[in-house]
């Protein structure tokens, strides 16, 4: 086995649907021949994504003559990305692990040529590849590791303008890529632990990249594919802002100094606060509660 494609799904019922589609119909001759294989893990999902699943993946075994690994692991609580994507390495057997994300649509062959280029460089550990939004533009999918000064721009916003998250148009080394495609060698995936299981969504892409450059590995990002993402697929604006606080703070704790820890933690409370104020100023409550509940 080759390849094993781990989608994680939660109350993304046509999302995920969608997703497991377009990589049978790409994948064909790599899923009957066995060198691929697609495991989703549903992370106890509230809406009928078990059965609808459930059904998908009967029918594409069918078509594919009952010969292609496509299987469901139902997992009896949602247990966050980084412990669902673990669950779902555990039971794969490919030599490369692919995440990617429900809310994706897979639309040529790329991921055959990414692994292709992990076969050919021995160095890397990681490859992230292109994300395309709906309408074709690209998503920065790679960026700065959470350094001081790169956090000091991100709650000043200069993320978004591209300082410190990008796209490159070349195949080349950077410090982290985003989870929603990011491939893994299998063995070093086990030597890292795999996704750190305390943090339940948002950071743990940049955090078992930290580790993997911690212990040698190399990270690469891959342009050539198309891959169409929607973002927030399966959550909200306030969820990721209170994970990604939450998420900020721990792997502060986990991999800096005490007094960075704590700047970081001021710098967040900080920027919070702001935005509090600025939720009572302009009659805001929704942000006013965001932001509370990201230093509760």
């Amino acid at each position: 086995m080759e390849l094993s494609i781990i989608v994680l799904s939660y109350n993304t019922r046509n999302l995920t649907l969608a997703c497991l589609e377009s990589i049978a119909s790409q994948y064909k001759k790599e899923l009957e021949e066995k060198k691929l294989e697609i495991i989703v893990v549903d992370n106890n999902s509230t809406d009928d994504s078990v059965a609808s699943i459930k059904y998908c993946v009967s029918h594409l075994r069918q078509g594919f003559g009952g010969q292609a690994s496509i299987r469901l692991i139902e997992s009896k609580e949602n247990v966050g990305f980084g412990r669902g994507c673990n669950v779902g390495a555990k039971e794969s057997s490919g030599k490369y692990l692919l995440f990617l994300n429900s809310d994706t649509q897979v639309l040529d062959e790329g991921f055959l040529s990414m692994v292709g280029f992990m076969d050919k460089s021995k160095n890397v550990a990681i490859l992230g590849g292109k994300l395309e939004n709906n309408d074709g533009s690209t998503q920065r999918s790679c960026g700065k590791f959470y350094n001081l000064f790169n956090l000091l721009l991100i709650l000043l916003g200069f993320e978004r303008l591209g300082f410190l998250r990008s796209s490159p148009s070349k195949i080349q080394k950077v410090d982290w890529v985003s989870g929603a495609c990011m491939m893994v060698r299998h063995d070093v995936f086990e030597k890292l632990t795999g996704f750190d299981e305390k943090l339940f969504m948002y950071v743990e892409d940049m955090e078992i990249c930290f580790r993997a450059k911690k212990l040698g590995f190399l990270t690469y990002f891959y342009p050539d594919l198309k891959l169409m993402h929607k973002s927030l697929g399966s959550s909200n604006r306030t969820f990721a802002i209170i994970n990604i606080y939450k998420g900020i703070l721990h792997f502060y704790a986990k991999h800096k100094s005490y007094p960075e820890y704590l700047t970081a933690k001021i710098l967040l409370i900080a920027k919070a606060e702001i935005l509090i104020l600025v939720g009572f100023l302009t009659f805001n409550p929704e942000l006013r509660n965001r932001y509370r509940k990201a230093i509760s």
